[in-house]
C-alpha cells in the first residue's frame, strides 16, 4: 500500500487558512501523487449535532468565512412562563425570532440576515432524554442597534399589548476576533458540558474551499517539522501573505502508530 503526504488548504472567507498536512495512502484517492486538486467547497457534517468534532471543526470554519467586528454573538434564555417542554418547540420559537430579525434588516435596507444558530441543553438523566435548561447562542451580521436585537425576543403581542411578552433574557454583544479570528468563541459555544448541542445556519453564508496537495511534502520532512518545529517565519515563507500566530491553536502535531506524524497550522493573512 501506497503511502504519500497530503496537504490540505481550508480558505476560510480572505483572511484565514487552516492547513492540515498528513499521511494519506492511494486506496483513499483516485489522485496520483503529485496532482493539485481544483478548489472545491468543504462538505458540511451530515450531523448537526456538536458532540462530533467534525462538526465543531466546520463550524469554527464556517464562522470564521462570515462573522467578523461589528457582528453581533445574541444569547436567548426562557422565562419559566415561555420553556419550551421540547427541542422542536424551542427551535421554532427561535425561528420566528430570526424571522422578526430578518424582517426588521428588510424595514432598515440593510443586507439580509445571516446567521449561525447553536441550541443548548440538557437531558435529566441518560434515560431520561426531556431537555431541560434549553437556551440558544446566535452569531449573526451586524447593522442593527443591540438594544432592538434583544428587544424583538418576545411573543406575538396579544390584544391590547403594545409589545408581546419578552420570552425570557436576551443579550447581545459584538464580536470581538483575535488573531485565530473568532475561534475562542466558536470553542465556547462547542464545548460539552455534559449537555447537548445542535446547530443550523443560514443558506446564504460563504462556505469554507478547500484544495488538495499530495506532492509538497515527503514523510521524512514531516517527521523532522514534527519532532523538532520550525519557527513562525518558516511557515509564514511556506504560505506567502499569511503568518502563524504564536499560540498553542495555531500549530498542533499529532503521531499515530500506524500511518505516522501530521501537522495542523492556523493561520491568519498578514494585516
Amino acid at each position: 500500500m501506497k503511502k504519500f503526504i497530503r496537504e490540505k488548504k481550508v480558505f476560510c472567507g480572505k483572511d484565514y487558512l487552516e492547513v492540515d498536512i498528513f499521511p494519506y495512502t492511494e486506496i483513499q484517492t483516485k489522485a496520483s501523487k503529485g496532482k493539485r486538486s481544483k478548489k472545491e467547497l468543504v462538505s458540511a457534517p451530515k450531523q448537526m449535532n456538536l458532540n462530533d468534532k467534525n462538526a465543531r471543526r466546520y463550524l469554527t470554519q464556517l464562522v470564521n468565512s462570515n462573522f467578523t467586528k461589528n457582528d453581533l454573538h445574541v444569547t436567548l434564555t426562557y422565562c419559566d412562563k415561555y420553556l419550551p417542554g421540547n427541542i422542536k418547540d424551542a427551535e421554532k420559537e427561535v425561528s420566528n425570532y430570526l424571522r422578526r430579525v430578518s424582517y426588521k434588516r428588510k424595514k432598515l435596507g440593510l443586507p439580509p440576515l445571516k446567521y449561525v444558530l447553536v441550541t443548548e441543553y440538557k437531558t435529566a438523566t441518560k434515560e431520561d432524554e426531556k431537555p431541560t435548561r434549553i437556551h440558544h447562542h446566535i452569531i449573526m451580521n451586524g447593522g442593527i442597534d443591540r438594544d432592538d436585537v434583544e428587544d424583538l425576543w418576545r411573543k406575538r403581542k396579544r390584544k391590547g399589548q403594545k409589545k408581546g411578552d419578552k420570552i425570557g433574557y436576551a443579550n447581545a454583544d459584538r464580536l470581538e476576533p483575535n488573531e485565530n479570528g473568532l475561534a475562542a468563541l466558536c470553542e465556547y459555544l462547542t464545548k460539552n458540558p455534559n449537555g447537548k448541542k445542535r446547530w443550523s445556519s443560514s443558506q446564504n453564508l460563504v462556505k469554507p474551499r478547500s484544495r488538495n496537495n499530495d506532492g509538497k511534502y515527503s514523510r521524512r520532512q514531516i517527521e523532522k517539522l514534527a519532532t523538532n518545529p520550525p519557527d513562525s517565519d518558516f511557515w509564514e515563507k511556506k504560505y506567502k501573505g499569511y503568518e502563524l500566530p504564536k499560540n498553542e491553536y495555531s500549530y498542533r502535531t499529532e503521531y499515530n502508530e500506524t500511518t505516522g506524524w501530521s501537522v495542523y497550522l492556523k493561520l491568519r493573512r498578514k494585516m
